[in-house]
């Protein structure tokens, strides 16, 4: 019987820090490792109950061959199994079982399963006659690559005949007279061809196998299978420049050690290359915009991401920052019940256009402590923040992450882990917010900060009808206002798609272009560009961007357009800053000026932020 994993406190803590010592990681590792193979457990389960479940592979041949490969070179199978290709896959079939996911043919997903054996075979250098599911005439080897039979391509989903000899793969149709032909390749070492796309890697360190660069493997996204899309020769280029520059940037704090076997790093944003197994370049395209800037990770397969081609390596180095994180937690939550959530999506997430629920939010905390963590680490380091940019993203991140650590800690049902987590990350964004910064980048920060809220809020919430009705009433009459009460989340179906372009602005004020007044606005600007009021105001001109976002109120049907709402409010609280208290319920002056033009804004305004009245 194996004893259940304990980790200990100290390493705990470290990780609650946003940090964490190689020790602490390996222990999430570890966990990761177990819950794999409880997951293998139950899917073999499941296989051998219904064998038919399989299609025409056999679980019996397949498994022996799994077996066979641990004994000739013990590790080796295992390491597979726990690798993020095989997480990935695992996690889908199991979903697919339990009736949650969709896919192809069920017998292709779980089929999967001899394509897992044949690689194990393929490294132990053992043999192997199995039966494989091909897709459109192809079959993914986890790890390896991606093979191609000659001939006329097989379409759909058709079994193939696998056959490994000391390091050799056959593969041939199941049914004559497809127009396919027998493929016989060693893809270990067998270079690309028409026939074999080998998985890419990406160099880490002397000698090592380095991190795969897959755009191959079928369940390499999130969840659902995909087709292979190959990287052109320019794009593998450009990804394996990125990496490298990202990797010297990771490796550049003075304080690490060289060596990678006894490197002690802890300190949120820091990050051992080593411990990144997979990266996947974003599979395609958004049909409602661009790609660019976008990561995304799954706890089903830690250490992997899903990475967009990005601009610097940099922002790959912050890229792969940020998704590690979320596999710690992640790795952390498949250890310990962090909080009780019914995952209502109704919370502020400071770097997001939409509401999310607590876990997201706890997600998001964690995450950009990294971040922030990480371009902490580059401030004042000319080589790695040549623009210097740093000051600002820092100062950004931790005011962030503080707004949404203080609505976990007073809106989530935490458990005593889940307190613990909260408060060490409130430590670290705390000890932070009293460092020292740049005034100017932490004037950006807190307006890029506040702008963001603003118009989240006026997006997403109102006020109550009885509420609403009594603002609109004490602005034309000057009667008492009534007393604030909880907003309603705006119903998603009359809710306007938002994209905070002016936030944008405040990373390079000094770098922007002014589309002019007499630029197209509203309905027909389009969503990812500011408008003149926005450039006026990042600049600090308040009052000409306050003019300038009066005269925009109308441009959308109805006259509702949040943006310049927002603006507007911004512009007003920066030329009298002793109407701030506006911004904390923005939606509260939305609901007192709904159908007033702009002429009643600066009384509206004047209204609201006068101090309330002692009971």
């Amino acid at each position: 019987m194996h004893a259940p994993l304990r980790m200990p406190g100290p390493w705990f803590d470290e990780l609650a820090t946003g940090g964490g010592s190689v020790e602490a990681v390996g222990f999430l590792a570890q966990g990761e490792r177990s819950r794999r193979l409880l997951l293998i457990g139950e899917l073999l389960s499941r296989l051998e109950e219904r064998p038919t479940l399989l299609g025409p592979a056999d679980l019996g041949t397949i498994w022996r061959t799994v077996e066979e490969a641990e004994a000739r070179k013990p590790g080796c199978a295992e390491e597979l199994l726990i690798g993020p290709q095989v997480g990935s896959w695992l996690a889908h079939t199991l979903r697919r079982l339990h009736g949650t996911s969709a896919g192809p043919p069920l017998w292709v997903d779980t089929g999967h399963l001899a394509a897992v054996a044949l690689v194990a075979a393929l490294r132990a250098g053992t043999a192997a006659d199995l039966v494989v599911p091909a897709r459109e005439g192809t079959v993914a080897l986890p790890t390896l690559g991606l093979a191609r039979l000659p001939g006329i391509p097989l379409l759909g989903f058709q079994p193939l005949h696998a056959r490994v000899r000391e390091g050799e793969l056959l593969l041939a149709p199941t049914v004559r007279g497809t127009g396919a032909t027998t493929l016989t390749l060693r893809p270990l070492t067998a270079p690309q061809s028409a026939v074999w796309w080998p998985t890419h890697r990406l160099p880490v360190g002397q000698g090592g196998a380095g991190i795969a660069l897959d755009d191959t493997d079928p369940y390499r996204d999130l969840d659902r299978p995909i087709p292979p899309r190959r990287l052109t020769p320019r794009e593998l280029a450009t990804w394996q420049r990125l990496f490298a520059e990202a990797v010297t940037l990771l490796d550049s704090d003075p304080d690490r050690n060289s060596d990678p076997a006894t490197r002690t790093d802890s300190g949120p944003g820091t990050l051992r290359v080593e411990d990144i197994r997979r990266i996947v370049p974003w599979p395609g395209r958004l049909s409602n915009g661009p790609v660019e800037g976008l990561s995304a990770s799954t706890a089903d397969a830690f250490g992997s991401m899903v990475v967009a081609e990005p601009p610097s390596g940099a922002a790959l180095a912050e890229a792969m920052v940020h998704e590690f994180q979320h596999s710690k937690l992640g790795a952390l939550l498949h250890l310990f019940t962090l909080l009780d959530d019914d995952r209502t999506e109704e919370h502020y997430a400071p770097w997001r256009p939409d509401p999310r629920h607590l876990p997201g939010l706890l997600h998001g905390a964690y995450a950009f402590v990294g971040v922030a963590g990480f371009w902490r680490d580059r401030i004042g380091d000319r080589a790695a923040d040549p623009l210097d940019l740093a000051p600002f993203r820092f100062a950004l991140r931790r005011i962030q992450t503080r707004t949404v650590l203080r609505t976990l800690a007073t809106r989530a049902a935490l458990t005593g882990p889940g307190r613990r987590l909260v408060a060490g990350l409130t430590r670290t964004v705390d000890g932070w917010l009293r460092e020292p910064v740049d005034g100017r980048a932490v004037a950006r920060a807190r307006a890029a900060a506040a702008g963001h809220r603003t118009e989240w809020r006026l997006c997403h919430l109102r006020c109550a009808e009885e509420e609403r009705a009594g603002l609109a009433a004490a602005v034309r009459s000057g009667g008492p206002l009534p007393p604030a009460r909880p907003p309603l989340l705006v119903p998603v179906a009359e809710r306007v798609r938002w994209q905070d372009v002016r936030g944008a602005l405040h990373l390079r004020p000094d770098l922007v272009a002014d589309p002019g007044p007499d630029a197209v606005s509203g309905a027909d600007r389009p969503a990812a560009g500011p408008c003149h009021a926005d450039v006026l105001l990042v600049r600090g001109e308040a009052a000409a961007a306050r003019e300038a976002y009066r005269e925009r109120w109308s441009d959308l049907p109805g006259g509702g357009n949040p943006q310049a709402l927002a603006g507007w409010l911004l512009a007003h609280t920066a030329l009298h800053p002793g109407h701030r208290r506006l911004l904390a319920r923005p939606e509260r002056f939305a609901a007192a000026v709904a159908g007033e033009g702009p002429e009643v804004w600066e009384r509206a305004a004047q209204r609201l932020a006068a101090p309330r009245p002692r009971a």
